[in-house]
């Protein structure tokens, strides 16, 4: 693979993400929610998060969602317009940010989210009331997280809207499934999802969503064990592009050895060929937004031209590099995951 000595790729393209912002309050320290007495305020969102990756290596990345008319939905606003995501489209209305408590795990003890979303402003959104003729029109990639239709009844119809859009328009659809156990059941998640993926072209998840939300699992596979067989996933993967006519599936192999420490990966089918990544040994800072870096990534390197096995590789990568940083935002350069694709994963001091 050959990048770009610059900070960004060759892109030079547009990816317009729908779906919920949020206010993330995480415990200082690895403190547990019992012991806190103050939280660490910062602003997210899955989709959101992929755009920041999207938008960090070049790809002009347009947001859309709605937060309330108040001053903390100002803040939200400006904390994702600073890393060059564009917000314009990111409606005002609505009484509330919705919002999740996050307790960072270490070693053996996992880490805890909390949710608070309910009667957000997202939740109040129904057919109508976003021009995605106007949004989409031009641009070259729309994405979503399956957290955008699971948090109310009229939002998958919204989300159908914006894809039977981006069809219209010629945009490469993709779609993670970001399956929430919190926020949905397995059978509504699949009764929804199942009709959203008649328009996605990409579809991206972990090792257990296809299992949670159509029921395609990996035989044999245990997640929890910290080991997995890759290709187990070569099957759930070829059966999500035979039920659902997709260009690709991509898969994100994490292999839990505690908190603390995973191994990092991820397979791609494109209908032709199985491209498995490098896997990387990770002490994880912070995983939240992890997946999403891989998202963001993964578009930029589509949009860049890259072949279906280099794309894998710098999404990879980039996604890497993600889990050494605090907070949901991955705000490393090209040159950053030139350096780890070509060999350096010392972690030496540059001077």
């Amino acid at each position: 693979m050959s990048l770009p000595e610059t900070n960004h790729l060759e892109a030079k393209k547009s990816a317009v993400f729908f779906g919920e912002l949020l206010l993330r309050l995480g415990t200082r320290r690895h403190e547990r929610f019992t012991q806190a007495r103050e939280f660490e305020v910062a602003y997210t969102g899955a989709e959101a998060n992929a755009a920041v990756s999207a938008a960090n290596f070049g790809v002009k990345s347009y947001v859309v969602s709605a937060v309330p008319e108040s001053e903390i939905g100002d803040a939200c606003v400006n904390f994702i317009r600073q890393f060059g995501v564009n917000t314009d489209h990111v409606l005002r209305r609505g009484n509330r940010l919705g919002l999740f408590y996050l307790e960072t795990g270490a070693s053996q003890r996992p880490s805890k989210v909390i949710y608070d979303r309910t009667d957000s402003a997202i939740t109040e959104l129904s057919l109508g009331q976003i021009d995605w003729d106007g949004i989409l029109a031009g641009k070259d990639w729309f994405h979503f997280s399956g957290t955008a239709p699971a948090l109310a009844p009229a939002l998958p119809e919204v989300v159908g809207e914006a894809c039977a859009s981006a069809k219209k328009h010629g945009l490469t659809v993709s779609c993670d499934l970001n399956y929430r156990r919190k926020l949905w059941s397995p059978d509504r998640a699949g009764e929804v999802m199942t009709r959203l993926m008649a328009n996605v072209d990409v579809l991206i998840g972990n090792e257990e969503d296809a299992e949670m939300v159509f029921g395609i699992k990996a035989e044999g596979v245990d997640v929890t064990a910290g080991r997995i067989d890759r290709r187990k996933y070569e099957s759930v993967s070829r059966q999500l592009l035979d039920a659902f006519d997709l260009r690709q599936a991509a898969i994100t192999l994490r292999e839990s050895l505690s908190a603390s420490d995973n191994n990092w990966s991820a397979m791609l089918y494109d209908g032709a060929d199985y491209h498995f990544s490098r896997v990387y040994p990770i002490h994880v800072v912070d995983r939240v937004g992890g997946g999403d870096s891989f998202t963001g990534a993964l578009i930029c390197a589509h949009l860049s031209g890259y072949s279906a096995a280099d794309a894998l590789e710098f999404a990879v990568a980039a996604s890497c590099l993600k889990h050494s940083i605090h907070g949901d935002f991955n705000l490393v350069s090209v040159l950053d995951v030139r350096r780890l694709l070509e060999g350096d994963a010392s972690g030496r001091v540059q001077r």
